[in-house]
């Protein structure tokens, strides 16, 4: 029982300690200063409540009762509210005190601008006993604005986003999550009570503890330890049947698509089939499914014949060397089953300096003066630039410690760390490989 009563310990780094410190005695030292100037002589010209404001929108500026129009929204009406109640009853200073701050209370939740130190303003005007609306605008108003001025200048240079807000406001602004917002809001409602945590943020809470759960259960596995190595696979232009019934014979439900160069441009899965099946209510699943891979026979139509006019061609695939860690999220997110594996980076870097060899020579060619171009040597300056990259990938694929490759291995290393070591600072990336 008495556990419930100790303190938790706090998750915040020194560094940021000394953010939230330096904050608070700088916001308050910049709303004293131009409060008393602005005031010239008029008592008070700072009052206690902006102390325990500071708190909030230095210490934490991304909770809900930290933002602009909770700060001072709910510091000037619990302050009109005190005043009103202290002039209603002058004689009970006790009562007056209840009444004043419950009835701040009630005022900051219908304006949705809750703000703790609201309280405190309303019981400060009743216990001043000198109630004056006059107080309301000149120093509580006035205070209030100039600490949010303060929050914004130094919490944005100090790489904290004050208004905080949400990546994204869309309803699936969560979509590559297991849990869309209208779900991260159900959840709250669910609790009956206010709970200090913006839905977008308990998301990215939610996938940060996901990411070190999966992290902790499998390590360093990486796809190669546990891929199929001779993975089944049909061409462009592979008919339905042959794509039928090649996932039926070995069980599979998916199908990498290659061209003749052996490139994944796509993927076939049993929602493909699906999704392109005649919804007829006579018919069964399996018949609907037959008429879609049958060939109709005829020269012309609108049936699909081939697995290239039925695949997804947007497809995800992963490098041997990908941790599983990172891969799980999104089978369970998505609901991927399959995913394909390209031997490396290498290799899809070659394939597509190789697919878009007419692009470098228009390139060449537009930057190319006249001479050049008259004289047709852009072209071999052309031929020249392809055969050197060329001959760079074809060089780091067939050597491991090629330095070039060395240092985009310790790059991306160094990235792999920082989005694991700094999760406040991660990027939400969503890299789409293809091979």
């Amino acid at each position: 029982m008495m556990r419930r009563f100790w303190p938790t310990p706090l998750t915040v780094s020194n560094q940021e300690k000394l953010r939230m410190l330096a904050g608070t005695a700088l916001g308050i030292l910049f709303v004293g200063v131009l409060s008393r100037y602005l005031g010239k002589g008029i008592d008070p010209w700072l009052v206690a409540p902006i102390g325990a404001s500071a708190v909030l929108v230095f210490g934490v500026p991304s909770s809900p009762l930290a933002q602009p129009w909770a700060v001072v929204a709910g510091n000037t009406l619990s302050a009109l509210i005190g005043t009103v109640i202290a002039l209603l009853m002058p004689d009970s200073v006790a009562m007056a005190a209840a009444l004043a701050v419950a009835l701040a209370i009630a005022v900051m939740l219908w304006a949705r601008c809750l703000h703790p130190p609201g309280g405190a303003a309303a019981l400060l005007v009743v216990l001043a006993h000198k109630p004056s609306f006059d107080i309301v605008l000149f120093p509580f108003l006035l205070n209030s604005v100039l600490l949010v001025v303060a929050g914004l200048v130094y919490n944005n240079l100090t790489a904290r986003p004050y208004p905080h807000h949400s990546k994204t406001d869309r309803d699936d602004a969560h979509a590559n999550n297991r849990f869309t917002k209208s779900d991260l809001n159900a959840a709250l409602e669910h609790y009956q009570q206010i709970i200090d945590v913006d839905p977008a943020d308990l998301a990215q809470l939610l996938q940060y503890a996901e990411s070190a759960a999966y992290q902790r259960t499998l390590g360093d596995l990486r796809c190669e330890e546990v891929m199929s190595r001779s993975p089944h696979a049909v061409e462009f232009g592979s008919s339905l049947s042959e794509a039928w019934g090649l996932m039926r014979r070995h069980h599979i439900k998916a199908l990498p698509v290659v061209d003749r160069a052996r490139r994944v441009v796509g993927i076939i899965t049993m929602a493909d089939f699906l999704k392109h099946a005649q919804i007829d209510d006579y018919m069964s699943l399996s018949e609907r499914i037959k008429q879609v891979w049958q060939p109709s026979g005829l020269s012309h139509g609108d049936k699909p014949e081939v697995v290239g006019q039925v695949m997804t061609r947007r497809v995800r695939v992963a490098s041997a060397q990908s941790y599983l860690a990172e891969l799980l999220p999104l089978f369970s997110q998505t609901g991927h089953h399959h995913l394909p594996v390209i031997d490396s980076l290498v290799r899809w870097g070659g394939l597509t300096l190789e697919d878009n060899e007419d692009l470098i020579r228009e390139m060449i060619h537009r930057r190319a003066n006249a001479v050049l171009r008259w004289t047709g040597l852009d072209e071999n300056v052309a031929n020249a630039v392809i055969t050197g990259l060329n001959k760079l990938a074809f060089d780091m694929a067939d050597n491991p410690e090629h330095p070039l490759l060395l240092k985009i291995n310790e790059m991306l290393d160094d990235l792999a760390h920082d989005l694991q070591q700094r999760p406040p600072a991660r990027l939400a990336v969503q890299v789409t490989h293809q091979l």
